[in-house]
C-alpha cells in the first residue's frame, strides 16, 4: 500500500475538518464496539455453559481466559503485521474474522471445544483494538484526533457492556447455541458497516524493516517505565476479569438463583466507563498519574471486598466501585506510558496491552481455582491480595512527577 503526500499542515487542517462527520465518528465507535463485543459474551452465560458442557469451574472461567489470553500473545506484534501491510483491510477483515469462531460456537459440544474457539476469537482482536487507535493517529491531528479516539474508547466500553447484555438476554429467549448464531449475524453487519463507513488510509507508509522493529522491541522490553506499566497492567485485569467471571457463579447459585438475563443487568455497570474515563483524561494531568493509579487501586480494592456483602445491591456498588477503579487506574498508566516511552509508542502500547491481557487470563484460571477450593470469599481474598500487589508496585516502582520550581504553576504530568 503506498503513501499519499503529506498535505501542508493547512490544509491537512481543513482536509481533516472536512473528513470528521458524524457518520465518521459513528463509524468509529462501532469499530470500538466491534473490537470487544465478543470478548466477554460468555460470561453472563456461564453458569448455562458450565452446566450444558459439564464442566468445571477452572474449565468455564477458561472460556473468558482463553479469549484474552490470545489477545495477549499477539497484541505485541499485531502492531507491526498492520506497519508492514496497512490499517483499514486489517481492520475489516478483523471483524469479520471474529464472526468465525463464533458461528463454529453454535455447534460445540464439549468445553474443549469452547475453549479453542474462543481462543481463536482472541486471535481477530487486537486486529482492530491495535490497528484502530494507529489508523486515527496517523488520518487526523488535533480535536479531530481526540473526538475520534474518545469515541473509539466509548465504543470499547458499549462493546464491552453489549456482549454480556445481549447474549444474557438472548438467552432467555433461545438456546445458548442459537444465540452464538444471533452473535454472528451482528458480528457481520458491523463488517459490512466498516467496511463501508471507514474511509481508506491516505497517510498510511509501509514499513518492513522487520530488524528495526525487532532493536525496538529490545529497547522496550529493558525500559523501566515500561515494566512497571505492564506489571501494572497485569494486575489491573486480573482483577477485573477474575471478578466479572466469577460473581456470575456466585450469584446464579443459592440464595440468589440470577437468571442469565438478571446476570446480564448486572454488567450495567461498564456504562460508568463511559463518564469515568472522559473524567479521568481531565483529573490525571493535574495530579499526576502515580497519583492517580494509587487512589484509584485504593477504591478499587475497596469495591473488591463491599461485594462480601449479602445484599444484591450492595454487591452491585461494590462492582461499579471496582470497575471505576479499574477504568481510572487503565487511563492513568496509558498516560503514563505516553510521557515515559519516547520512540516507539505503538509497539509499547502492544507490549503493555499483552501484559495487561496476560494478567486477564490468570486472573480467569487463579480465581476459578480459588472459587473452586474457597467459594466467593476465596475469590475476594484473591482479589485483594493482587490489588494489594498492584498498589504496591505503583507505589514502590511508579516515578512521581519531577520536581517543578517555585511559581511554574506547570501541573504534574506523569
Amino acid at each position: 500500500m503506498s503513501a499519499a503526500p503529506s498535505p501542508s499542515p493547512s490544509s491537512a487542517s481543513s482536509d481533516d475538518y472536512y473528513r470528521l462527520t458524524v457518520p465518521l465518528l459513528l463509524t468509529v465507535a462501532l469499530v470500538g464496539v466491534f473490537a470487544f463485543i465478543q470478548v466477554y459474551s460468555v460470561q453472563s452465560i456461564l453458569p448455562e455453559l458450565q452446566r450444558d458442557l459439564n464442566a468445571t469451574v477452572v474449565e468455564i472461567g477458561n472460556a473468558v481466559g482463553m479469549t484474552v489470553l490470545a489477545v495477549a500473545l499477539i497484541s505485541p506484534f499485531i502492531g507491526m503485521l498492520s506497519d508492514a501491510l496497512g490499517r483499514k483491510w486489517l481492520i475489516t477483515v478483523s471483524v469479520f474474522a471474529l464472526a468465525v469462531p463464533t458461528a463454529l460456537m453454535t455447534q460445540v459440544q464439549s468445553v474443549h471445544g469452547l475453549l479453542i474457539l474462543r481462543f481463536l476469537q482472541g486471535l481477530a482482536v487486537p486486529g482492530v483494538s491495535v490497528v484502530a487507535i494507529a489508523y486515527i493517529g496517523e488520518e487526523f491531528r488535533g480535536a479531530a484526533m481526540v473526538r475520534l479516539v474518545t469515541g473509539y474508547v466509548t465504543g470499547s466500553v458499549l462493546g464491552g457492556f453489549l456482549g454480556r447484555f445481549l447474549m444474557g438476554h438472548l438467552t432467555e429467549f433461545m438456546a445458548w447455541r442459537t444465540a452464538f448464531g444471533a452473535m454472528t449475524v451482528i458480528n457481520l453487519v458491523g463488517a459490512w458497516l466498516v467496511w463501508r463507513g471507514l474511509p481508506p488510509s491516505r497517510h498510511f507508509v509501509a514499513n518492513v524493516r522487520i530488524a528495526d522493529n525487532l532493536a525496538s522491541l529490545g529497547r522496550l522490553l529493558r525500559n523501566p517505565s515500561l515494566q512497571v506499566a505492564c506489571a501494572l497492567g497485569f494486575t489491573v485485569l486480573f482483577a477485573l476479569v477474575g471478578l466479572f467471571t466469577f460473581v456470575n457463579l456466585h450469584l446464579a447459585a443459592a440464595p440468589y438463583h440470577f437468571s442469565p438475563g438478571d446476570l446480564a443487568n448486572i454488567f450495567t455497570v461498564y456504562l460508568l466507563g463511559v463518564v469515568i474515563t472522559p473524567l479521568a483524561g481531565q483529573v490525571i494531568p493535574r495530579v499526576g498519574s502515580r497519583n492517580t493509579v494509587l487512589a484509584a487501586v485504593a477504591i478499587s480494592a475497596a469495591g473488591v471486598l463491599v461485594s462480601l456483602a449479602a445484599s444484591v445491591w450492595v454487591i452491585v456498588i461494590g462492582l461499579a466501585v471496582t470497575a471505576c477503579g479499574v477504568f481510572v487506574t487503565q487511563s492513568a498508566t496509558m498516560s503514563f506510558i505516553a510521557h515515559r516511552v519516547t520512540s516507539g509508542r505503538s509497539l509499547a502500547s502492544g507490549l503493555y496491552y499483552g501484559a495487561y491481557y496476560c494478567g486477564g487470563f490468570v486472573g480467569a484460571w487463579g480465581c476459578g481455582v480459588a472459587y473452586t477450593l474457597g467459594g466467593w470469599p476465596g475469590t475476594v481474598a484473591t482479589l485483594f491480595v493482587v490489588q494489594v500487589l498492584g498498589w504496591l508496585i505503583a507505589w514502590r516502582f511508579m516515578p512521581g512527577p519531577p520536581p517543578q520550581p517555585l511559581g511554574t504553576g506547570e501541573p504534574p504530568r506523569s
